[in-house]
């Protein structure tokens, strides 16, 4: 693809979906995200076709999907359907915070039992040896009923609306269940389900059958998802990817096993989809109505002292200065993926003074094997260089590889030797600050 084709790709209206994965109360992270999203100037040009979610992440799904129910998509009750929506995510997570002293006591009577059970110091209770379990999963549903009413959701055979997507399973048959909004009639027991924490709740009956937490299956669910034909997919990732040190303390290997088994099916359907665009980019599938390239973008959770302190455990936390602080941190990742979304629409355009206002005036580039110009480069002058000379010359973004957003963006990138013609590819690292780019690394 040409830097023109690029750029015309960049200012062309994308249409996107979005997928929120599960993770309990660290999903306040995820309605940090959508909210600020939804709300930014930037992402106008991003209609929605569709939200996905699982558990805490099927919650965060159906409250912007609910704020966004009277849109159209084309008219100027757009803007205020997305402010609904950011006041729907603030508001739950507002209320579900344990703000009261006997809730305050209870939350962390709850937080250290399940830590004590991670230690095998406490042995785990059924949910069906306690009433506290019923209680807990009516509280939730008051909680969910106080945002959205649930009687005027209709199914949208239509198609009028963007679709939602609740990830859960089928406790007896063992099979995943979507309940999709342009097919099924969203309801409370829905949600309920994909949330239905095994240890925690009583599985919930939808339709005659008996479910559980979706985290036992699609989390979140994808592949319905890109069925709406979205140019993009974002993915809100409660679970890091990576781990810098070996966990060797029973927290933090169930910390680790968590993690691991909450991100196996959404790294096998990122998978999928990566593969379908590499196929689609070197020719052996053509484009058209069964395929087309999707990219993905993925904003991810860091590792913080906020979520490591109680490990797995923390998941359950409601305290409201945590939920406030994930919140928070939402919206800094949030910001921080729509610079990065502006500094590659930039390099897309190739136009070096475009590129360079990019970047902070104290800006550093370093770039290493396999890429020609090597070395480090700082102040105006040397990135000048570096922009005119590589990032504006054959220099590309490989679409069909994953943008990650953590604590730096991550891009895989793609250029030719300009001697030999051989093709180079790479990573591309960027720390922003300020909405600008203040570090860039590239190399192997």
């Amino acid at each position: 693809m040409s830097s023109a084709d690029s750029a015309d790709e960049a200012s062309t209206p994308r249409r996107v979906a979005i997928a929120c994965q599960g993770g309990g109360s660290h999903t306040a992270f995820t309605a940090g995200v959508l909210g600020r999203l939804l709300l930014a100037e930037e992402t106008a040009r991003y209609p929605v076709t569709g939200l996905s979610g699982t558990s805490g992440g099927a919650v965060c799904a159906l409250l912007a999907w609910y704020g966004l129910l009277e849109n159209d998509p084309d008219g100027p009750a757009d803007r205020a359907g997305r402010a609904r929506a950011a006041r729907l995510l603030e508001q739950f997570w507002t209320d579900n915070s344990a703000a009261g002293p006997w809730e305050r006591l209870a939350n962390a009577g709850l937080m250290w039992a399940s830590t004590l059970q991670d230690h095998g110091l406490l042995p785990v209770i059924s949910p069906y040896d306690t009433p506290v379990s019923v209680t807990a999963l009516e509280e939730f549903r008051g909680l969910l009923q106080r945002q959205v009413d649930f009687e005027r959701i209709q199914v949208d055979t239509a198609g009028r609306h963007p679709v939602l997507l609740i990830g859960a399973v089928d406790v007896l048959s063992g099979e995943f269940r979507t309940f999709q909004s342009r097919r099924d009639r969203i309801t409370a027991d829905a949600v309920l389900a994909s949330a239905a924490i095994p240890n925690l709740f009583r599985a919930v009956q939808v339709d005659g059958r008996t479910y559980w937490d979706g985290l036992f299956s699609q989390n979140p669910p994808v592949r319905e998802l890109v069925d709406t034909a979205p140019d993009e997919l974002w993915v809100i990732q409660i679970n890091p990817t990576q781990q810098d040190n070996e966990p060797t303390s029973v927290i933090d290997i169930a910390d680790r096993r968590n993690e691991l088994a909450g991100n196996l099916s959404l790294h096998q359907e990122v998978r999928f989809i990566e593969k379908i665009d590499q196929m689609l980019a070197d020719g052996r599938l053509i484009p058209g109505d069964r395929y087309k390239q999707i990219v993905v973008r993925i904003i991810e959770l860091p590792r913080t002292p906020l979520t490591e302190r109680f490990g797995s455990a923390s998941k359950l936390n409601r305290d409201p200065e945590f939920l406030r602080g994930l919140m928070a941190l939402g919206r800094r990742q949030a910001d921080e993926f729509l610079a990065a979304l502006a500094f590659e629409r930039a390099w897309a355009g190739g136009d070096p003074d475009t590129m360079l206002a990019s970047f902070t005036d104290d800006a550093e580039v370093v770039s290493t094997a396999p890429f020609p110009l090597r070395g480090a480069f700082r102040g105006p002058e040397q990135v000048r260089r570096f922009v005119e000379e590589h990032l504006c010359g054959s220099l590309q973004v490989d679409s069909t590889h994953k943008q990650v957003a953590r604590d730096r963006v991550t891009w895989r990138v793609r250029a030719r030797d300009g001697d030999s013609g051989a093709a180079l590819e790479g990573r591309a690292e960027a720390r922003f600050r300020d909405g600008k780019v203040a570090a860039l690394w590239l190399g192997g």
